[in-house]
């Protein structure tokens, strides 16, 4: 399948405008999933983190799926579990177009969609039908949840309390997501005298979930500097938080992209993902690793793209491995082809 998806993402989907091409794959794997059984063989490695039992280290990080439209397709294709989101309390229609830019020379992408989703509401009604099929009842499903953008910062807390009220009872883990550059002032959240409050409350909420505590995890940039990752760490810890997620996307456009300069300048700003991001997600990860032990679970995610970039971010201490942008460019056979390096 990675060879004949090479040419077709040259010819066809190259030459498409990117959300356009992105909705195209979704349909076509939505529509996929609808048959309820693996379309491609990976062999369970199974482990437990958080409390959760994976069928493998190597999952689908969120905004892929941002309304959970398709779960069973794409657990199907490989992945070991499936982060929706990120949903907001509210639903937005996201940035104007287009918000969605590909550097394909050095195989990454370029996104300010702003948290385009349907809302928290929404979104809980269509977890809770698939959770009642088959196909739902088992699946790991991470649901992801952002601030609603016209919300001010001073009513942040409520906002993510809505939404995880919402979402928790569906969730196999929640993640609170104040690392994406899209929303103006979120990454401000990541500051600990703002992020402890959020993440108090929202604790709160997963501990009260009747269906049992889900485990709560935080998502973070790879902008940080390392006293910062330090801090949220500690915060994280002295919260009895369950889990880190590193990274999210970068603002940065380092000098050592092939891409013409003058390309990446036209790609406008909004969050920068692909292998480019391996370095420091890698250092993030380390980081990380060193300052709690083993009294966090580590989620690794930004540049992962090979299946050498999963034993490696499993060898430098993350517990689950998560990748996006490589499904763009390597296609359908790439989650199967990872998840087997995560065994």
């Amino acid at each position: 399948m990675a060879s004949l998806y090479d040419p077709l993402f040259r010819h066809v989907f190259a030459r498409m405008d990117p959300e356009a091409a992105h909705e195209q794959a979704f349909r076509a794997i939505r529509l996929g999933g609808r048959a309820v059984r693996p379309l491609a063989r990976v062999p369970e490695s199974p482990r437990t983190v958080m409390g959760v039992r994976f069928p493998h280290a190597f999952g689908l990080a969120a905004g892929f799926d941002k309304n959970a439209k398709a779960v069973p397709g794409l657990l199907a294709l490989g992945f070991g579990h499936v982060e929706i989101g990120t949903v907001t309390a509210r639903a937005q229609p996201g940035n104007p177009r287009p918000r969605l830019v590909r550097l394909v020379e050095d195989r990454a992408v370029v996104n300010r969609m702003g948290f385009n989703n349907d809302g928290a509401a929404a979104v809980a009604a269509r977890l809770h039908r698939l959770r009642r099929t088959r196909a739902g009842r088992d699946a790991v499903i991470g649901v992801n949840i952002g601030k609603t953008k016209a919300v001010p910062a001073e009513q942040a807390v409520a906002d993510y309390v809505e939404s995880a009220r919402l979402l928790v009872p569906y969730a196999s883990y929640l993640v609170v997501n104040v690392s994406s550059p899209n929303t103006p002032g979120l990454r401000d959240l990541q500051a600990t005298a703002q992020l402890a409050p959020i993440l108090t409350a929202v604790r709160e909420v997963t501990e009260a979930n009747h269906g049992g505590r889900v485990p709560l995890v935080v998502k973070i940039a790879p902008d940080l500097a390392d006293a910062d990752i330090d801090a949220v760490a500690d915060l994280a810890l002295a919260l009895g938080l369950d889990g880190i997620s590193a990274t999210n996307t970068t603002i940065a456009r380092p000098d050592t992209l092939r891409t013409p300069r003058g390309e990446v300048e036209a790609a406008g700003a909004g969050g920068l993902s692909g292998p480019i991001l391996v370095t420091r997600a890698s250092e993030v990860l380390t980081r990380l690793r060193a300052r709690v032990g083993e009294r966090l679970a580590l989620i690794g995610v930004g540049g992962v793209t090979t299946p050498e970039d999963v034993r490696a971010r499993l060898d430098a201490g993350a517990d689950l491995v998560q990748g996006y942008t490589g499904f763009i460019y390597e296609g359908p056979a790439w989650p199967a082809r990872l998840a087997r390096a995560a065994g």
